[in-house]
């Protein structure tokens, strides 16, 4: 059984190491989702992620034996990160094992911290099943990313700085995958506070802890690719559905393209960049699938190790749906001149042009005409209607894509 005793050990094992990461009020948040919200920042963590926290108490927990064994775990990143740091910190050798479609600067950054790293398995699932595998012809000790007692304190942990930090709060949201974090995290918060409500989000594209509540039990489900890797669970811990069970109020679904919208948003108003299974209690405020308003709400952040390349397609998706990017195809007549009075026209509706492309040969492109694909940089969708306009009505055929 866990006891909040435990999770007061942990802390203490922690200090020094662990950060107490900071407690920010959004006013930006506050005002689009009616609630007082507030962000606990485990992004600017050590190994920017909450996990190190878990990892961090399970190693210290280790009998000299297990330790001098080595240990092993399986991670899509950031459990990876915190094990090998955590290992690192007291010269323990660490084996982890992730999946073959990791972030490339997770798997880096593990390495860096001196692990061994092995990639196996397209999911996390495999990669747990294959490092177990190992974990028994190695004879090394296991840390498991969710479903453990020392990894769940260390995990509350955070709950005992929110209420130091916010001793008002009404309302505490938490990401969730195998279910460490929440379980940990809601255990803490009940045992000094009952009348908080504390829920989880994930993904609906991975929806485990759904499927757990609905079925009484872990079981595993189907899933779909997201962007929220770190909670990308089909299957939650058995200790850690217990406790959820018990204290959790409620588990909600986000969908992909509203994590996505605001990773963007958190990156564009706070400056603050965050990986998809972070954005996630924040997108359950933004779009509304949660049942109060009005309340003191602090949603944890739990991790802000994004791969550059997957910020860079969210970045750009994000542009789109704005408004504020817009490629277009138009054919026009193949003569000096031609191409100078579309651009004109373009200048004149204030739109940038990010990039043309011109062909001669195409299924709609007649002998004598050319082909025009335009990148612009927009305003918003009003703008794009404008331009829309303005083309039909200066006689081009326009075809725009978003």
């Amino acid at each position: 059984m866990l006891t909040l005793n435990d999770v007061l050990e942990a802390r203490e094992k922690m200090k020094g190491v662990v950060h107490q990461t900071p407690l920010e009020h959004s006013q930006t948040f506050s005002n689009l989702s009616g609630n007082n919200v507030y962000m606990k920042l485990e992004n600017l963590q050590k190994t920017g992620s909450f996990k190190v926290r878990g990892s961090f108490n399970k190693i210290m927990s280790l009998t000299e034996e297990e330790r001098k064994r080595g240990v092993i775990a399986a991670s899509a990143g950031n459990h990876a990160q915190g094990v090998a740091y955590s290992g690192g910190m007291i010269g323990i050798p660490c084996t982890i094992v992730m999946p073959k479609g990791a972030p490339l600067s997770k798997v880096e950054a593990t390495k860096g911290y001196g692990a061994e790293v092995i990639l196996h398995g397209d999911v996390f699932d495999e990669s747990l099943e294959y490092a177990l595998e190992l974990q028994r012809q190695r004879g090394m000790t296991f840390v498991h990313p969710f479903d453990d007692l020392a990894v769940m304190a260390g995990q509350g942990t955070i709950g005992l700085e929110i209420l130091e930090q916010l001793p008002d709060v009404d309302v505490v949201l938490c990401p969730v995958g195998g279910g460490g974090l929440l379980s940990g995290l809601a255990f803490t918060l009940k045992q000094l506070k009952p009348s908080i409500q504390v829920y989880g989000v994930e993904s609906a594209a991975c929806p485990g802890m759904t499927a757990a509540l609905r079925h009484k039990k872990p079981v595993v489900i189907a899933s779909s690719d997201t962007i929220a890797d770190g909670i990308a669970v089909k299957k939650p811990g058995n200790i850690t559905y217990q406790y959820i069970e018990k204290y959790v109020d409620g588990v909600v679904c986000v969908e992909e393209a509203e994590i996505s919208r605001t990773m963007l948003y958190l990156l564009e108003r706070n400056k603050l960049l965050v990986e998809g299974s972070a954005a996630c209690p924040l997108a359950a405020l933004l779009y509304q699938k949660l049942p109060f308003t009005g309340k003191k709400v602090v949603a944890i952040l739990s991790g802000g190790n994004v791969d550059v390349t997957l910020i860079s397609r969210i970045i750009e998706r994000g542009l789109v749906e704005s408004g504020r990017f817009v490629t277009f195809t138009t054919v026009i007549s193949d003569k000096p001149g031609q191409l100078n009075k579309l651009l004109r026209i373009i200048a004149e509706l204030e739109a940038n042009v990010m990039s043309i492309h011109h062909q001669r040969i195409g299924a709609k492109v007649l002998p004598g005409q050319a082909e025009i694909h335009f990148s612009l940089e927009t305003k918003n969708q009003d703008h794009i209607h404008q331009i829309h306009q303005v083309l039909l009505k200066e006689g081009y055929d326009v075809e725009f894509f978003q």
